[in-house]
C-alpha cells in the first residue's frame, strides 16, 4: 500500500468458500433449496456459517420458473458457468464489489426459442444475500441471452434501483444503474469470453454528486490434454470516471489446472491486482484514500466437488 508491505503479506492456507447445498422435490412442480457458506469475522475472531441461498421454486414450464427467497441473481452465476474459475477469482463485477451472486427477492427465469434463448428477471432487496433488511423499493435485475450458433453465447444484463439504501428516514439522490454485455465461445478444447460493463451512480445513491464507471474483462482457457489446461484473465476498470477520473483498477491471472480425478481441480496460479491514483478529495476538501496499491499472489488453488 503506497509502496509499503501490509499484514496481508506472508504465507498461509486459506479456505475461500465452503458450500453445502440441500434440495428437496415436493412434487413435479415445487421444490426447495438451501445453500450455506461461511466466512471469517475479524471483530470476534470466529468463523461463522450463514445462508447464501434459501428459496422455494415452482417450475411450471421450461418457459417459466419462479423462485421466492434468496436465489441466484441473473448475472454472476450465469457468467461463472461459462468462466468456470470462480474458485480462483470471482467474475468482474463481483470482484469490483458492484454485484453479489445471490439476493433476496422474487426471481423468474425460463427458456424459449427451442432452448436457444433464456431470460431471468429478479426483483431483489439490493443488499445482497448477507443483508435481507427492508427498504422503500426493490431493485430490478435482468438478463437475456441467446446462442446464435453452437458454442457461442451472447448476453445482455441490466440492473436498476436504490441498492436497498432508500430507508424511510433516508434521503436518496440517485438511482444506481448497471449495464453489461458478454460474449463467450465454449468448445470441448477451449473457452474464451469477454465482458464489458458501465455504471451510473452506483456508489452515489446517497450523495448529490453524480458519477459513472466502466470496465472490461477478457478470459480464456485451453485444454493441453484431457486433464490439463492453461488459463488467463485480464480486467481493466475505471470505477469513478467523474469524481476520480484517474483511478484505475487492473487485474490479471494466469495458471495451469490439473484434474487428478473427477470433480477435483488443482491449479497453480499467479495473480496481480493493482490500483493506481486512488487518492480522492471529498466534498469538504479533505483528502482520502491510498494513491496506489498492488497485490501479488502465487500459490496452489484447489476445488473439490462432492
Amino acid at each position: 500500500s503506497d509502496g509499503a508491505k501490509t499484514d496481508a503479506s506472508g504465507t498461509g492456507l486459506d479456505v475461500k468458500r465452503f458450500y453445502f447445498s440441500m434440495s428437496h422435490q415436493f412434487d413435479k412442480t415445487w421444490s426447495a433449496n438451501l445453500t450455506t457458506d461461511f466466512n471469517y469475522v475479524s471483530n470476534d475472531s470466529e468463523t461463522q456459517l450463514f445462508v447464501k441461498k434459501a428459496y422455494v421454486e415452482g417450475k411450471f414450464s421450461n418457459a417459466f420458473t419462479l423462485r421466492i427467497g434468496s436465489a441466484d441473481v441473473p448475472l454472476v452465476p450465469f457468467v461463472e458457468n461459462l468462466y468456470l474459475n470462480r474458485y480462483i477469482e470471482n467474475v468482474l463485477v463481483e470482484h469490483l464489489g458492484i454485484e453479489a451472486s445471490a439476493d433476496w427477492g422474487v426471481h423468474a427465469l425460463g427458456a424459449f426459442g427451442n432452448g436457444k434463448a433464456h431470460y431471468a428477471v429478479s426483483a431483489i432487496t439490493g443488499n445482497g444475500y448477507k443483508n435481507p433488511t427492508r427498504s422503500q423499493s426493490l431493485d430490478l435485475d435482468t438478463r437475456i441471452d441467446f446462442e446464435p450458433v453452437d458454442g457461442l453465447t451472447l448476453a445482455l444484463f441490466y440492473r436498476t434501483g436504490k441498492r436497498g439504501l432508500d430507508k424511510q428516514t433516508v434521503t436518496t439522490f440517485h438511482t444506481a444503474n448497471r449495464t453489461e454485455l458478454m460474449a463467450a465461445y465454449v468448445k470441448a478444447k477451449f473457452r474464451v469470453g469477454a465482458e464489458l460493463f458501465q455504471t451510473d451512480n452506483w456508489n452515489q445513491v446517497l450523495s448529490p454528486l453524480s458519477d459513472s464507471g466502466d470496465g472490461h474483462s477478457i478470459w480464456g482457457m485451453y485444454s493441453i490434454k484431457k486433464n490439463v489446461s492453461v488459463f488467463a484473465r485480464y480486467d481493466d476498470a475505471k470505477p469513478s470516471k467523474d469524481l476520480s477520473p484517474s483511478l484505475e483498477n487492473k487485474y490479471f491471472n494466469l495458471g495451469l489446472v490439473f484434474q487428478p480425478v473427477a470433480k477435483v481441480d488443482l491449479a497453480v496460479v499467479y495473480k496481480q491486482d493493482k490500483v493506481d491514483n486512488g487518492v480522492y478529495k471529498t466534498s469538504n476538501g479533505t483528502i482520502g484514500g491510498t494513491n496506489s496499491g498492488k497485490h501479488n499472489e502465487l500459490g496452489l488453488w484447489a476445488q473439490v466437488n462432492f
